[in-house]
């Protein structure tokens, strides 16, 4: 019995000591503690110089990590594991987290800087009195075209897509809001149609494009439009800003007929451990000259009303990222479509692709 007792106290001694190297490690490597901040967003989506000053003002050592697509992201917090204290999903993503209980809500005491923020993108339906998010970017879903490809022709609509002379000359972004909304756009149905029947016409004319698709891609897309590889491209305005800069033949449209207005924001996930430095990394990105930085770093467009001070005057007045909004007609914010008909886009998408091949 005596020996018996010995080992149970071994044992308990070796897991005690595992809990506290598994501690360390994770603090090592910035997966807890007041002193490190872990940071979830989409790949490129910041200026590193930023992480930097913010780790040089604060003390703070940030984690850096990336996710593709917002349900991957969803899908790790949703599992736990990993305490991600600030995350950037989109809009749709925020209102499902909300339902899921996935956010932490803000203190906006801790944000002061908050008050730099265009109004028109704050108390949106996603998330109204901002309670869960602060806005970081905002832009739409449209069309890059490279006119001296196609003689001089200029597209102003969805349906310009569809046109004969465009064989294998479009590339799409492979996302399934993007390209169904196309087809639901192009029908002059909303983004956020339920109705199946709409759905199924939606498909079967995406299917008619497929002869004038060369490639449905993702990041690739920026250097394959860029490197003139192909003449037109469905993309998020930010990658286009982008593919024009280093291309200036190129040109970017909203189309005609309406297209996504999207917004991506900051949010505390559920598993956050330094809810101090987290809201002190949003107030830090919420500062003008800060927002203005990463604004012209990623090339997307700022909610900062502030920042468009510190902006180049060709960056903040090109009216193709930085429309009136109030002006602007037929843009729409994704809604959460719920499970089962996020699937059904998702299934109609992917015939869509088995189609193509």
């Amino acid at each position: 019995m005596k020996k018996l007792m010995q080992i149970f106290i071994v044992i308990l001694v070796v897991c005690f000591g595992l809990m506290y190297w598994v501690s360390q490690l994770n603090k090592s490597e910035g997966y807890s503690g007041d002193h490190t901040l872990t940071i979830y967003n989409w790949g490129d989506y910041i200026d590193p110089q930023l992480i930097k000053k913010f780790e040089k003002q604060t003390g703070i050592k940030v984690i850096y990590q990336t996710f593709d697509s917002n349900e991957a992201m969803m899908t790790k917090i949703e599992q736990g594991g990993t305490t991600f204290d600030v995350a950037v999903p989109s809009e749709y993503a925020i209102s499902k987290m909300k339902e899921e209980h996935l956010l932490l809500p803000l203190d906006k005491k801790k944000l002061p800087n908050l008050k730099n923020i265009n109004p028109e993108f704050l108390d949106l339906s996603f998330d109204e009195k901002n309670r869960y998010s602060i806005p970081y970017f905002w832009g739409t879903v449209g069309i890059v075209y490279n006119p001296s490809m196609l003689d001089g022709k200029k597209i102003t609509s969805w349906n310009d897509l569809w046109s004969k002379d465009l064989r294998n000359q479009i590339l799409l972004a492979d996302g399934a809001r993007e390209v169904m909304g196309m087809g639901l756009n192009s029908l002059h149905y909303s983004l956020n149609d339920r109705n199946k029947s709409h759905l199924q016409e939606a498909k079967r004319k995406l299917s008619t494009l497929t002869p004038n698709v060369k490639a449905i891609v993702g990041d690739e897309i920026k250097m394959l439009l860029a490197n003139e590889e192909a003449a037109v491209g469905v993309v998020w305005s930010g990658d286009a800003s982008e593919i024009m800069s280093e291309n200036d033949k190129l040109d970017y449209v909203i189309p005609e007929e309406g297209s996504n207005l999207w917004f991506d924001n900051m949010v505390m996930p559920k598993t956050a451990k330094n809810v101090e430095g987290a809201h002190k990394f949003m107030n830090f990105m919420l500062d003008p000259k800060n927002a203005a930085q990463n604004a012209e770093y990623v090339g997307y467009s700022t909610p900062n009303e502030k920042a468009l001070n510190y902006l180049p005057k060709v960056i903040s007045g090109d009216k193709r990222f930085y429309p009136d909004l109030n002006k602007t007609e037929n843009l729409e914010v994704y809604d959460n479509l719920g499970k089962r008909m996020l699937a059904y886009y998702n299934e109609l998408f992917l015939e869509f692709k088995m189609h193509k091949k």
